[in-house]
């Protein structure tokens, strides 16, 4: 079982990067078609790059992911339904790893996604703690006090987690922590991918090192965690924050509490990096900032604090966080402020340890945290790159968050006859694209073509993409293009179109009846064609049902598509390969309560 590839290097024209023929799940493999891997690409962030996990056995769940794939347009084959009905709050990591991990892992490998996904979401409802003190040697457990670790830092540690040794206690187990100056200040600030080595000094290595997957939970809606109505709210706010540059003012706390004092050495330094780069900071004392209205980031070291009362706001796009031992633990007995209080008011991230910590500075974000963040790191990356051991520490939030990048404007232009690209634009034969793009104050250096949200090719800037859509199934098709910047955040932007190809005679369409339903009704999706012997019909990573003939109508729960907006697709089959299938325009339906 391999997630990564063996080619660590950075190249774009790499010989070692893998081939070989995309062997998806039937019903991705054939709404995608079957092309040979891409050759190398590096880093960045977006929503082909982010694999969410969602647990269908959970109303709460289905919810939450629904608004993150909508707002994120996460494709369909980088969802995956693994249903989960134990205990929310912990499980042992042996459950985690064979039940939860192991799956993961797995399903990116067979989609031949590994390439390609660099952070696993998980959606709500899923054990934010894993306990391992069964696996731990004699000499060890009789020393660890507390022997846990999260949901988010043990999905990112998996390499520790699948040797079966507790490499994962390593005080510097994430080599993907970016070392700092004199000051406290990071040096530099690395775009991430799974596939990137990494050395025992951070430094990105072309053969060796140790590889990670980044790791966010989308939202805690159990015990003290939020509301799924406030964690959709904040997911869709956050989203809308990207690029924005805000103007607001980033607070660093302090008092004479342990957890401020752990960490507040830095806070000056950092104040005079961020306003080197255009963006307002300030240290002031207290446990969190009062009636200040520009929250645009927070650090802060308290057990308890009560937001609502401060008379502060949060913007939108900002990482609050908290130095406590409590602030990951969701039970309601528990004391201390959790971080869900941040996200209540508006933060798009967040973190905490599950269980004690100790004041161990390893153990909680770095405040090189902001510093990342300001200079354009998705919210994964700035929480990754700040955090020396992240075993402890669960990360809450949009990982795709990015307030202070500065996103490339992306167009296509058909190479053969010089138009833009445009939706609906009918595709036949061989096409080959012009990709440009314009980024402020920088360039793009290199593209990224998808179909369905799998990487098909890529090219440098100035080149052209070539598409071979014989290879294809007829019909609807997602394409997009992704122009990444040249700098080392290596920010992404993309232009998503519906295309239609047309190689052959078949035709689907299919319509869902209603299209705006309560969770307690059901949906009749029908299915018609020509040329076709059925269809198989899905939606957020499940198949919903299959149908026989050229024509014919399933019912469907809406309570099994969960609430809120969910796309609904259909590929109709005329044979055993991709290209004697044909992919119907998908229709969008809202479940409300």
């Amino acid at each position: 079982m391999h997630v990564l590839v063996e080619c660590r290097c950075r190249s774009t024209r790499c010989p070692r990067r893998p081939n070989g023929a995309w062997t998806v799940a039937v019903m991705l493999a054939a709404f995608m078609g079957a092309f040979a891997h891409v050759q190398g690409v590096r880093g960045g962030g977006g929503p082909e790059n982010v694999f969410v996990v969602v647990n269908p056995a959970s109303a709460n769940s289905l919810a939450v992911a629904n608004a993150f794939v909508a707002t994120r347009n996460i494709p369909p084959i980088n969802i995956l339904m693994l249903p989960w009905q134990d205990s929310v709050e912990n499980t042992t990591i042996a459950r985690f790893r064979n039940e939860l991990l192991i799956p993961v892992v797995n399903t990116i490998d067979s989609r031949r996604l590994s390439s390609q996904i660099d952070c696993v979401a998980w959606s709500s409802d899923f054990p934010w703690r894993i306990d391992f003190k069964d696996e731990l040697p004699p000499e060890i457990a009789s020393k660890d006090t507390y022997p846990s670790g999260s949901l988010t830092g043990m999905t990112t540690l998996l390499a520790a987690v699948q040797s079966g040794v507790p490499a994962w206690l390593d005080p510097e187990s994430n080599d993907y922590y970016r070392p700092l100056d004199r000051e406290g200040v990071p040096i530099s600030t690395q775009g991430f991918r799974s596939w990137y080595g990494w050395g025992d000094d951070g430094q990105l290595l072309e053969a060796g090192g140790t590889r990670y997957l980044l790791s966010v939970m989308l939202g805690v809606t159990s015990g003290r965690g939020n509301t799924p109505r406030e964690v959709i709210r904040g997911l869709e706010t956050s989203a809308r924050a990207d690029g924005s540059r805000p103007t607001g003012t980033i607070y660093f706390m302090t008092n004479s509490d342990v957890r401020t004092t752990t960490r507040s050495s830095v806070f000056s330094a950092t104040v005079k990096a961020l306003e080197r780069l255009g963006v307002k900071a300030q240290v002031i004392a207290g446990a969190v900032p009062g009636g200040k209205r520009d929250v645009a980031g927070l650090m802060a070291g308290t057990p308890d604090f009560d937001w609502k009362s401060s008379g502060s706001t949060i913007l939108p796009g900002a990482i609050c966080e908290n130095l406590t031992s409590f602030g990951g633990i969701f039970t309601p007995t528990s004391s201390q402020t959790p971080l869900s209080e941040f996200l209540r008011y508006g933060a798009a991230g967040s973190s905490g340890t599950v269980i004690e910590p100790y004041s161990i500075p390893a153990k909680f974000p770095h405040a090189a945290l902001q510093v990342h963040y300001a200079r354009g790191a998705s919210l994964a990356e700035a929480f990754y790159q700040s955090i020396r051991s992240p075993y402890q520490l669960v990360v809450v939030g949009d990982p795709l968050c990015q307030p202070w990048a500065r996103i490339p404007t992306v167009e296509v232009v058909i190479a053969n006859d010089g138009r833009v690209l445009e939706p609906d634009t009918v595709l036949r034969g061989t096409v080959e694209f012009e990709p440009r793009a314009t980024v402020p104050g920088g360039m793009v250096d290199r593209y990224e073509l998808f179909i369905d949200g799998v990487r098909v090719n890529d090219c440098g800037a100035g080149e052209k993409l070539t598409l071979d859509t014989t290879k294809l199934s007829d019909g609807h098709h997602d394409l997009r293009v992704v122009g990444i910047e040249n700098s080392s955040v290596e920010t992404q932007g993309r232009v998503i179109v519906p295309v239609s190809v047309v190689n052959g005679n078949r035709t689907i369409e299919l319509e869902v009846e209603p299209m705006r339903v309560s969770r307690q009704e059901s949906v009749r999706i029908s299915v018609r064609g020509s040329g076709i012997n059925g269809a198989v019909v899905f939606a957020t990573g499940r198949v919903l049902g299959r149908t026989t003939g050229p024509e014919s109508s399933i019912e469907v729960p809406a309570d099994l598509l969960g609430l809120g907006t969910v796309t609904v697709r259909a590929l109709g089959r005329g044979g055993s390969t991709p290209s004697e299938g044909v992919n119907a325009v998908p229709v969008v339906v809202d479940v409300t309560e």
